[in-house]
């Protein structure tokens, strides 16, 4: 069974870090690759290739760690584009709980959304969280010392109903300590010890097209947090600090809102003369 070499790899692959991927036989490159093999160049087609890795690491096809060894570089094509959508409270209900937590891997992805829309984590903060991470705080659950883009470091409240979720899908998972999400294979088991960020993209892909919203991204989970915040009287500061912005007006644009100079908040708060 040939192989496919390093030579013929990197030729067609500019953009992806080697160091970490294994040459692997053509019938398994076949199945990762969705029979994308192309016998009379000894290549593969990429873009299907590369687009399939979630699905070879969630099934048992390739190691989460082989997964996340290929990573893309700066430059790279991104999946995904940012559209700028935010979900009603009834849309954001509908999506977290279309999970109906009856398998291991359904309860994994209600939790995956329940973190994203109720605390307005990054897909990659997502998949980094290591269990010991969640901690009581003021008499409340709360993930501390994130550490998010840029190196800010922040405290998340996490909402009890949130950590239930978390509560489900840990305790069917078997898991104690190390990461707090893991992939999840088709027999229904956990699969590694780690899951990328590629796994919480589909997730969120996969569950908000059974609601036909196709343009959901991550990040407008994270965005739609914001702005549910906000609606139900959340202070502009508090939500800074959730979501870790140096800016507040960073948050301003998460919450498609700018100052109103016009009826302006601090017109009337109780102090002006009455005449």
């Amino acid at each position: 069974m040939s192989m496919l070499s390093r030579s013929s790899a990197l030729g067609i692959a500019p953009n992806l870090a080697w160091d970490s991927i294994k040459p692997w036989s053509r019938a398994t490159a076949c199945i990762l690759s969705h029979a994308a093999w192309r016998p009379e160049r000894s290549t593969f087609d990429l873009p299907l290739f590369d687009g399939s890795l979630y699905e070879a690491a969630d099934c048992g096809l390739l190691s989460p760690e082989q997964a996340a060894g290929i990573r893309r570089v700066k430059g790279a094509k991104k999946l995904g584009v940012r559209v700028g959508n935010w979900l009603l409270p009834n849309e954001a209900r509908k999506l977290w709980a279309l999970p109906d937590a009856k398998t291991l891997k359904r309860k994994r992805d209600r939790a995956i959304l329940s973190l994203l829309l109720a605390c307005g984590l990054r897909r990659g903060e997502v998949a980094a969280l290591e269990l010991d991470d969640i901690q009581r705080r003021e008499d409340h659950w709360a993930i501390v010392d994130l550490a998010g883009k840029g190196g800010h470091v922040r405290t998340v409240p996490v909402p009890d109903w949130v950590t239930q979720t978390i509560q489900d899908w840990i305790s069917a998972a078997g898991i104690s300590s190390g990461k707090l999400f893991r992939c999840v294979c088709r027999a229904g088991e956990t699969w590694g010890d780690l899951m990328t960020d590629r796994v919480v993209w589909h997730v969120v892909k996969d569950y908000a097209a059974k609601l036909g919203l196709r343009q959901l991204a991550p990040h407008d989970l994270r965005r739609s947090c914001a702005r549910l915040c906000h609606v139900a009287g959340g202070e502009l500061e508090q939500i800074q600090f959730l979501l870790g912005h140096v800016s507040v007006q960073t948050t301003e644009k998460y919450l498609g809102c700018k100052q109103r100079i016009r009826n302006a908040v601090n017109d009337r708060i109780g102090i002006e003369p009455s005449s």
